[in-house]
């Protein structure tokens, strides 16, 4: 048996909402946190930019709804990647991460998830590789200095599709604050990967997973990483889930979904039925969720 907490992305919640009546419904829906969005829209590229007051009213909303924020899910580096050939564009991408680390500290956020692409945009080269690796150094290095936490994402994309890639470029930056945030479903995806033993080999250096389905990529087939309904992939959740426990992983899981910011039509059944498929998996394995406080 082990107690995890359980949160829901953002994107999953309706759009229309203040602050305070997200933190509320992550509540009522059962959840003990939210994870925070920092995407390459301009609209959540300006919380990067949040004046004091807008923090200091985040913050307030938090504190008065018993709430907290456990990770930023910082995707803004798909348009802005760390492994850009332009210049200008490398040096946003440092600024970028600077202002999220900052923001961060300021709102109590301690893992800031990093999407695992040298670049989304551009063609993958040898020089993407490694002046994502230059970058990623930076970017560790500001992380440490403020005591927050990086941990890259296993991706839709072969650059670093398994924990035993985040690994190795662990092993180029050796860091305590560089972790990493594996996704059972891109993780699952992946016809290559060994995702049990991926998690027996490197469990060390997982701080916190998503819960997402996909269905995998085959000769003919890309694969879909996005919106495909919980049991109907190819992740076997139940495996997995036994294995975090056998594991003695405590962190968090969040489940991934994206139904609010799609605008589905009833995007709250959806995420109401997402948290009966995984009570009742945790029950089936051993997983206690952590008390949610209102």
């Amino acid at each position: 048996m082990t107690t995890n907490a359980l949160g829901i992305y953002e994107k999953a919640l309706p759009q229309d909402l203040t602050w305070e009546e997200k933190f509320n419904l992550a509540h009522e829906l059962g959840f003990n946190f939210l994870e925070f969005s920092i995407d390459e829209s301009d609209e959540r590229l300006a919380r990067l930019d949040w004046t004091k007051d807008e923090r200091q009213m985040f913050r307030e909303a938090m504190w008065k709804t018993n709430s907290r924020i456990n990770t930023m899910m910082l995707s803004g580096h798909r348009r802005f990647p760390l492994g850009s050939k332009d210049p200008a564009v490398r040096k946003q991408s440092l600024e970028m991460m600077q202002k999220a680390i900052d923001l961060a500290v300021d709102l109590g956020i301690r893992n800031i998830q990093m999407a695992g692409y040298d670049v989304y945009y551009e063609e993958k080269t040898d020089l993407s590789r490694e002046l994502f690796v230059e970058n990623l150094q930076k970017c560790v290095e500001m992380a440490a200095s403020k005591m927050v936490m990086l941990s890259i994402e296993t991706m839709d994309d072969p650059f670093i599709n398994s924990i035993e890639k985040i690994n190795h470029y662990k092993s180029q930056i050796k860091s305590p604050w560089l972790q990493a945030y594996p996704d059972f479903g891109n993780l699952s995806a992946w016809p290559e990967n060994n995702v049990p033993q991926d998690f027996e080999n490197y469990i060390e250096n997982v701080a916190a997973v998503h819960l997402k389905d996909t269905k995998a990529v085959t000769p003919t087939f890309k694969g879909q990483f996005k919106n495909v309904p919980f049991g109907e992939g190819c992740t076997d959740f139940e495996g997995l889930l036994r294995l975090m426990v056998r594991l003695n992983y405590s962190g968090s899981y969040t489940i991934e979904m994206w139904g609010g910011d799609n605008g589905d039509a009833d995007p709250l059944k959806e995420v109401r039925e997402a948290k009966q498929y995984f009570d009742n998996l945790f029950a089936q394995v051993g997983i206690e969720q952590e008390p949610v406080v209102k």
